[in-house]
């Protein structure tokens, strides 16, 4: 069985996959640093984790006592949202893969020392077991290098400031889903408070719509998506840099336009704040999307992932409404499952004997 762990910034998540990738039981503990809870399946529990290896001591606890002790895994397997530009493939997480991640936190600063506290803390309490990790930016490698190079000095450029894309893991498990039946030009979005989508032309990334960072692309639940640089110096001279950070990432969006970040509010509402930001979030969807169908040279057919990319049938309407000037293409609503892609991933690794 494969161990799957996803350490975020005030969290710590779990998954178990079977060799068959059939999930066999999932978990979480929250609030680090404070009073949170370690659910486990149905049953949940009070805690207080002092940080990731205490979160991670607890869940192993929990799993032994439902007979899943540490010597049932086969391997571990993490979420790792930032590769950079070397690490574009899922690996085996040696010292010299480990130092690259290290490496690449300025690229990431919120999410992978994050990440990296899983590793360790696994790596502290199971040194023989083996471990391997995939990257949220990995898909995008594909990427041509006219789509992911700003117009900017080499220097620049050759300091890592360039697009690199997100939700990988997302998109990657997608075209898995379809299998044989992937269409030829998909246009992929992953819609819920982050929001992005991908032109996905013969199973690969060939251009996507978040960038240097997650900021960009599409409007989001708390970000701001594309705005013009120029707007952003001129916030921050008003604001600082750190504020100006925050606002654009946790208080704009549809936040910002309708005072609430919850699509399934937005649509219940019928105030024309939450009419405009509705509308706000699916035209610049289709917008983007319209770029997307001119790298891939043509539409096939539409994809929808994420919390509001599955359950919200009225945003995906609204969407295709904007989308149906390429023609009746088939829509698919695929469940996202980055943690399935992760242990797909860690097993493809062990079969190749890595």
């Amino acid at each position: 069985m494969i161990l799957v762990l996803n350490a975020g910034s005030s969290s710590l998540k779990i998954e178990v996959f079977d060799d068959r990738l059939s999930s066999v039981i999932s978990g979480r503990v929250t609030n680090l640093g404070t009073t949170g809870e370690l659910k486990l399946d149905e049953t949940a529990s009070e805690v207080d984790a002092r940080n990731h290896a205490h979160a991670l001591e607890l869940m192993l606890a929990a799993l032994d006592t439902a007979g899943f002790p540490l010597t049932s895994f086969t391997a571990a397997a993490h979420r790792i949202v930032h590769g950079g530009a070397v690490l574009t493939a899922p690996a085996r997480l040696r010292p010299p893969v480990i130092a690259t991640i290290e490496s690449v936190i300025p690229l990431a600063p919120l999410h992978n020392p994050n990440n990296l506290a899983g590793i360790y803390a696994l790596q502290d309490m199971a040194p023989d077991l083996p471990q391997y990790c995939s990257f949220g930016t990995a898909f995008h490698a594909t990427n041509p290098e006219v789509a992911t190079r700003y117009a900017i000095p080499q220097t620049h450029h050759d300091a890592g400031i360039r697009r690199y894309g997100f939700h990988g893991l997302s998109y990657a498990n997608m075209v898995a889903d379809f299998a044989d039946a992937l269409p030829e030009r998909l246009l992929a979005f992953h819609l819920g408070n982050g929001a992005s989508l991908c032109a996905i032309h013969n199973g690969k990334s060939i251009a996507t719509s978040m960038g240097y960072s997650p900021l960009s692309g599409l409007t989001m639940g708390t970000r701001s998506g594309d705005i013009d640089g120029a707007a952003v110096l001129r916030m921050s001279k008003s604001l600082g840099e750190d504020e100006t950070d925050r606002m654009l990432n946790k208080n704009a969006g549809l936040q910002a336009l309708a005072g609430d970040n919850n699509m399934k509010t937005l649509l219940e509402r019928k105030d024309d704040d939450a009419k405009f930001a509705v509308a706000h979030f699916c035209y610049w969807a289709a917008r983007n999307a319209g770029s997307a169908v001119v790298a891939m040279g043509g539409l096939d057919a539409v994809a929808f992932t994420g919390g509001i990319g599955e359950n919200a049938a009225p945003i995906r309407d609204r969407i295709m409404e904007h989308l149906a000037c390429f023609g009746d293409v088939p829509v698919h609503v695929i469940a996202a499952d980055e943690e399935k892609q992760i242990a797909r991933d860690a097993l493809a690794l062990i079969a190749e004997g890595r």
